[in-house]
C-alpha cells in the first residue's frame, strides 16, 4: 500500500492533517468520512531518498524521550498531545520529524506500536514489543520507565567496552606511526651518515640488522601496503559471510584476555534484555527471538535460537541452555531456579546486575594489564632501534677520545 497525505475538515471547522496507508485515494476519503471528517485534499506522499546511515537518533536522546514520554503519560496527558509536545521541543530536527509522523499515524487510528514500526532504524524490535505489551496491558507508563532503565544500562555497558578499547587502539596507532617514521626516514638518515664516515662495513651486528630491516621495509613498501589492503579486504569479505562471522565471533569469545570480558558482556546483555521483556509481559518465545537478534554475536544468537526451539517443543530453558556450552553453568543454574520458582524475570535481572558489575571489574583489570604490556613492548622496540643507531656513534666518540 502507498502512503497518502491528507487534509480534512472536522465538524467543528478545525482543519486536520495526517498520513494514511491505503491502496488509492478513494479508500483514504472513505476512511476519513467514517471518522466524520470532510476530505479537502488527498495526495500521494512523495518518496524520500534516504542517504543516512544508521539511526539519526542517539541512545541518549532516546532515553530522554522515553523518560519525558512516560512522565506525561503517567500525568494523564493524551498520547497524541504527548507526541505533539515532544515533537516541538527537541533539538534533533530529524527526531522531531519522526515524532510528527508517528503522531499523524496515531491520529488516523493506528496504534502507537504500529507507528513505531515505521521507523525501524530508531525503534528496534525490543522497543516496539515492549510498547505493544504496555498498550495491551494498559501499563504504558510503567513499560516506558522500564524501557528507559534498560536503555541506560545498555548504553553504560557499551561505553565500558568501548572505553576499554580506546586506550590500546590509540597506543597501537601511535606506535605504528612512530615505527613507520623511524623505518622510512630516521634509520636511512643514520645509514647515510655512517656511509659518509666510511665505516659501514665495521658497524655492529645489531646496527646492520636494523638497517637491513629498514632497507627491506622501504624497498618493499608498495608490497607491504598492498598486503595490508588485501588482509583488510579479505577480513571484510569473510566477515560478511555467515561462516566467517561465526569464526571471528567464536574466536572473540575464547581469546585469552578479551574473551572472558566479551563473555561477561554477552551474559549481561542476554539476561538484562530477556528479563526486561518477560517482566513486561512479552511471551517467552517472542522474547527469545528478540534477544537473539540483539545479542550482537552470531554464536550466541545460534545458541539462543536452539534453546528457543527446545522451549517450543515443551522443555524448560535451563537444560538446552546448558547444552549450548556458551553460558556459564552458574548462570544456567540460576535461570533454572528462576523457572522453578516462577520468578524468572527477577532472577534474570539479578544475574544482569551481577554481571554488569563483573564487566566493570573485568574492564578495569583488562586496562591495567594491557597498559604495562603495551608500554614495555613498544618501548622495547623503539629502544632497540635507538641503541642500534647510537652504538656506532658511541664507538666513534670512544676512538676520538683515545686518540
Amino acid at each position: 500500500m502507498a502512503e497518502w497525505v491528507w487534509e480534512a475538515r472536522a465538524r467543528t471547522g478545525e482543519v486536520r492533517k495526517g498520513i494514511m496507508e491505503a491502496d488509492n485515494a478513494d479508500n483514504v476519503q472513505t476512511r476519513l468520512r467514517a471518522q466524520q471528517l470532510s476530505p479537502v485534499k488527498v495526495k500521494k506522499k512523495a518518496k524520500e531518498i534516504n542517504l543516512s546511515f544508521g539511526s539519526p537518533v542517539s541512545e541518549k536522546e532516546l532515553v530522554v524521550f522515553v523518560r519525558q514520554f512516560a512522565t506525561m503519560i503517567d500525568a494523564g496527558l493524551p498520547l497524541v498531545q504527548c507526541l505533539e509536545i515532544l515533537s516541538s521541543q527537541g533539538d534533533n530536527a530529524a527526531f522531531n520529524k519522526i515524532l510528527k509522523d508517528i503522531k499523524g499515524y496515531v491520529e488516523q487510528g493506528g496504534t502507537f506500536s504500529d507507528a513505531l514500526k515505521r521507523h525501524p532504524k530508531v525503534f528496534d524490535d525490543l522497543f516496539i514489543n515492549l510498547v505493544n505489551a504496555g498498550e495491551v496491558g494498559g501499563i504504558l507508563d510503567t513499560i516506558l520507565n522500564r524501557l528507559a532503565i534498560y536503555i541506560e544500562k545498555r548504553v553504560k555497558l557499551k561505553r565500558q567496552v568501548r572505553g576499554a578499547m580506546v586506550y590500546p587502539t590509540s597506543v597501537l596507532f601511535v606506535a605504528f606511526a612512530v615505527i613507520f617514521v623511524m623505518m622510512t626516514w630516521v634509520i636511512p638518515a643514520f645509514r647515510e651518515m655512517f656511509a659518509e664516515f666510511g665505516g659501514e662495513d665495521q658497524l655492529p651486528g645489531l646496527t646492520k640488522m636494523v638497517i637491513s630491516l629498514s632497507e627491506g621495509f622501504v624497498g618493499n613498501l608498495p608490497w607491504i601496503i598492498g598486503g595490508v589492503v588485501a588482509v583488510v579486504a579479505g577480513f571484510t569479505y569473510s566477515y560478511r559471510t555467515r561462516a566467517g562471522k561465526e569464526f571471528y565471533h567464536r574466536l572473540l569469545l575464547v581469546m585469552p584476555v578479551i574473551g572472558p570480558v566479551m563473555r561477561k558482556v554477552a551474559v549481561a546483555r542476554f539476561t538484562r534484555t530477556l528479563g526486561t521483556l518477560l517482566a513486561s509481559g512479552v511471551p517467552i518465545l517472542d522474547a527469545m527471538t528478540i534477544v537473539s537478534r540483539a545479542s550482537g554475536n552470531v554464536v550466541i544468537e545460534a545458541a539462543i535460537q536452539r534453546t528457543s526451539d527446545r522451549i517450543r517443543e515443551g522443555q524448560m530453558m535451563a537444560e538446552p541452555l546448558m547444552e549450548t556450552k556458551v553460558f556459564p553453568s552458574m548462570v544456567v543454574q540460576m535461570i533454572g531456579v528462576g523457572e522453578q520458582t516462577g520468578a524468572l524475570d527477577n532472577m534474570l535481572n539479578k544475574i544482569a546486575d551481577f554481571y554488569e558489575d563483573e564487566v566493570d571489574v573485568a574492564v578495569a583489570a583488562l586496562t591495567s594489564l594491557l597498559e604495562p604490556l603495551m608500554m614495555v613492548g613498544i618501548g622495547g622496540i623503539v629502544g632497540v632501534i635507538l641503541i642500534a643507531m647510537y652504538m656506532p656513534i658511541f664507538e666513534i666518540a670512544g676512538k676520538v677520545q683515545v686518540e
